[in-house]
């Protein structure tokens, strides 16, 4: 081979090279790109513009909460507003949930178990109160004193609430079921209403009105025990709850400020439950003193509580028989948000 062709021909294997080099390059430049994308895809979500929570009658902390602002404060520095929903009931809360209407919802412990079980994807994450919020009520003249004279009776209830689980357990005590009884679906406040008005014959009660009409039409509480009263729980939606583990935590520390400011200022604490739940002071007062509000903290005490109200929704059909309780608890229980806060 002479020296012009020579050098043709490893000239033009310099070019091939020079492109393969290039084609490296593009191609790597390309997969870095891809690598970078699909990090930034891996990133948490964007904050949202606006996180929903609901208030209720039945958590006054959330009365409070709404009332003062912290949270907005709070949120304001981010921009995020806060939106609020009104929850008649647990069940309305965990539709609420459930549909995304709401991010974070108050419940019972038993309700949002029951939630759970039936595939609501929640975290119960804080505690609201321990209270004694649920009992069976009559009417001032009524001959009804035991769990064993309600069979054959009409019951109003609010099903998949805690009140509801409460008469689930008593009728069990009593050897009776549901079937036992004549069941009447109604929200809380139209249960009490048709007791008054002698359209059913006792009604499993919710606080604030569970208090009113002991106050205002002398009603009475014939069976209560406190230990079937589980406790207040606020749930987030799991999704959120993964997607803004942070926020959580914002939103607990608001609460958390709303629960030291109600110890704090206890005058003006009743004042904004009575004007918020339309309730007298004297009903308020009432209901306050069978409310604990002394701490937040969720985890084993809450599990023990709810094995029982589980069980019970086991063996009235209430949930699927393949439900496995203890693993749902397990599942719906979350305290790692809590833990983060101060006591």
């Amino acid at each position: 081979m002479d020296k012009q062709s020579a050098r043709r021909r490893f000239g033009s294997l310099g070019v091939l090279a020079a492109a393969l080099a290039l084609f490296a390059l593009l191609t790597g430049c390309g997969k870095a790109s891809d690598a970078k994308q699909a990090g930034a895809s891996a990133e948490q979500p964007a904050k949202p513009k606006t996180i929903k929570l609901d208030y209720a009658y039945y958590n006054p902390l959330s009365l409070v909460l709404k009332n003062q602002g912290f949270l907005e404060k709070q949120l304001k520095s981010q921009g995020i507003e806060v939106q609020w929903v009104l929850s008649a009931g647990s069940n309305k809360a965990l539709e609420y949930l459930n549909s995304k209407s709401i991010d974070f919802g108050s419940t019972a412990g038993a309700a949002a178990l029951l939630g759970r079980a039936n595939g609501n994807p929640i975290k119960a994450v804080y505690v609201y109160s321990k209270p004694e919020w649920t009992a069976l009520v009559v009417r001032a003249d009524s001959n009804i004193s035991r769990a064993e004279d309600l069979k054959g009776k009409k019951i109003a209830v609010t099903r998949g609430t805690d009140p509801h689980i409460f008469l689930l357990r008593i009728l069990d005590k009593a050897g009776l079921t549901e079937k036992d009884v004549e069941i009447v679906q109604l929200q809380h406040p139209d249960g009490k209403t048709a007791l008054e008005k002698g359209e059913v014959d006792a009604w499993a009660g919710l606080d604030p009105y569970m208090a009113q009409t002991e106050v205002e039409s002398g009603s009475k509480l014939v069976i209560r025990d406190p230990s079937l009263n589980t406790y207040g729980v606020l749930n987030v939606r799991e999704q959120f709850a993964s997607d803004y583990p942070d926020l959580v935590v914002e939103v607990l520390q608001s609460y958390e400020k709303a629960r030291q400011w109600a110890a704090e200022h206890e005058a003006e604490f009743k004042k904004i439950v009575s004007e918020e739940s339309k309730q007298t002071p004297e009903v308020v007062d009432k209901v306050l003193e069978r409310t604990d509000l002394s701490d937040f903290k969720i985890g084993d005490v809450q599990k023990q509580t709810l094995q029982g109200a589980g069980e019970a929704l086991l063996k009235s059909g209430i949930i699927p028989e393949s439900t496995n309780v203890t693993q749902t608890i397990d599942e719906l229980i979350d305290p790692q948000f809590a833990a983060k806060l101060t006591p």
